[in-house]
């Protein structure tokens, strides 16, 4: 799932919309109302939310992208070195060993 870092007018922006265009749609399915008036205010309300589409879509489009947070690791990050190829070191036989008495084995 994606986060997005909104303002609060945008925010109450794109849901704005699509409020009105939900409501206008429920008044026009509904048999509350007379009529007449119902399919005034519906039409309208579904013409807004239809109208206000685009820049409420405009306004998702410029949305922060909050990035994931890494994790920091006790070795640093070098992207230079991305895919790099390590090769083996003198101590490395050393390092094994402890890793393995660390972890319970002998």
């Amino acid at each position: 799932m994606k986060k997005l870092l909104f303002t609060a007018p945008a925010f109450g922006f794109v849901v704005g919309t699509r409020i009105a265009l939900a409501f206008g749609l429920g008044l026009l399915v509904g048999e509350k109302l007379d009529p007449r008036r119902r399919r005034a205010v519906g039409l309208s309300l579904v013409g807004l939310g239809a109208v206000t589409t685009v820049p409420a879509a405009a306004a998702l489009a410029r949305a922060v992208r909050v990035p994931r947070r890494r994790v920091k690791g006790p070795v640093g990050h070098d992207p230079r070195l991305v895919g790099a190829t390590r090769f083996p070191r003198r101590g490395d036989e050393w390092d094994r060993l402890s890793d393995d008495l660390a972890s319970g084995w002998s």
